[in-house]
């Protein structure tokens, strides 16, 4: 089954604007897929996984330089650390090239990666104002059918998973993905690891969805330091596959609590942790709320607009806002997330809206229709929110 990216038309345009651009996403979430589709037929693509193509390039500037003229992807980047600095000379020349002859000098390069910091801080040191940078996120709500709804939330965005012939397919499919960014990720970026250690906290995280941060604790729990502890947290964050959800600061001298919010990013990925198989599990599972809210807040975040700064607020006096979109313009939309079909808002968040002014509340439950309940707060079904963000 194929399904059209709305990062597509995103992605084509950095091309018009940058000479690099880009793309972050966790393994096996369609990089490449949505790659090929934007350079294909006229570009290029080498796998810096593969031997083969990896020794096509043992003279990065020779073999590039003949290719100039087209889009090159180069998928797997982070695997080639030392190919950042020819390419900042590649690009300066193709320009300069450009602007002489009256040709392109945007859209070269197309870079690949599975993990967000490494990447980004080498790339944006050496290719500073040639490079622009997209994330790719799981299949979500405006990309399927609305008769795979259900089975996103159970299955997640991975298309493998999610388009499983059967629900005990995809659960097999996410133990082996799993278990693969386990043995080979973490070898590659943190080779001193436990890779079960590190699968223990994983697991741990999974059941603490949604929960305020306390390291310290997970640190005893696994029996190691705190400093361990939130190098694994990091190692997983960097890889796109945990959320660490930032409290909202305020100087109105509000007592806010100032932990992060922890989530697994991929709800299939959540469920296959908890062994959660369907969605019959799902429901009868204690989690099931907190993987409601994580899966709202990936779903939107997926579709805000660049520059949307995400975090929650929370108050010792109990005020709360699940998640706070903080616009560009410094504007505020207050999000309460509900897993009833007949929603209700506490008094905490009315609390919390009087600290914060927000623009617009929404209140966002599992349910189809979207409508007002009064006091200005909106009633939206998660299609129609991300519809209205898109």
């Amino acid at each position: 089954m194929m399904f059209t990216r709305l990062k597509r038309r995103e992605l084509q345009n950095a091309l018009l604007r940058s000479p690099a651009v880009v793309l972050l996403g966790p393994r096996q979430v369609g990089k490449t897929t949505l790659a090929l589709d934007v350079a294909l037929p006229d570009g290029g693509y080498l796998d810096l996984e593969s031997p083969e193509d990896r020794n096509k390039l043992s003279n990065v500037e020779q073999y590039l330089r003949a290719r100039l003229d087209r889009l090159i992807v180069l998928d797997e980047v982070q695997r080639m650390p030392t190919l950042f600095e020819p390419l900042r000379g590649l690009i300066d020349q193709a320009r300069r090239t450009g602007l002489a002859n009256g040709s392109r000098n945007n859209g070269f390069y197309l870079l690949l990666g599975s993990a967000s910091l490494d990447l980004i801080q080498r790339s944006s040191e050496t290719l500073a104002g040639r490079i622009a940078f997209i994330e790719l996120s799981g299949l979500h709500r405006l990309e399927v059918p609305s008769g795979l709804w259900e089975d996103l939330w159970v299955r997640g965005g991975f298309p493998q998973s999610l388009t499983a012939l059967s629900d005990a397919d995809s659960v097999l499919w996410r133990r082996d993905f799993t278990r693969t960014y386990l043995e080979r990720d973490v070898a590659q970026f943190a080779p001193r690891t436990s890779a079960e250690l590190l699968r223990r906290f994983w697991t741990m995280l999974a059941h603490l969805q949604g929960s305020t941060l306390n390291i310290a604790q997970l640190a005893r729990n696994l029996d190691v330091d705190t400093r361990t502890a939130n190098g694994y947290l990091d190692l997983l964050t960097d890889l796109l596959l945990t959320r660490k959800l930032a409290p909202w600061h305020s100087n109105q001298g509000k007592r806010l609590v100032k932990s992060h919010k922890v989530y697994v990013r991929d709800s299939g990925l959540l469920h296959s942790l908890l062994g959660i198989t369907d969605m019959d599990a799902l429901l009868s599972h204690p989690i099931v709320g907190a993987s409601w809210e994580g899966h709202v807040i990936e779903s939107l975040l997926a579709v805000a607009p660049a520059g949307t700064q995400p975090s929650f607020y929370r108050s010792n006096s109990g005020a709360e806002i699940d998640l706070l979109l903080t616009w560009p313009n410094g504007e505020h939309w207050a999000i309460e997330i509900k897993r009833s079909t007949t929603p209700k808002v506490e008094r905490g968040f009315y609390s919390a809206c009087e600290d914060i002014q927000p623009s617009r509340k929404w209140l966002i439950y599992p349910g189809s229709e979207c409508y007002p309940l009064g006091d200005g707060i909106e009633v939206m079904s998660l299609h129609g929110a991300m519809q209205a963000l898109a």
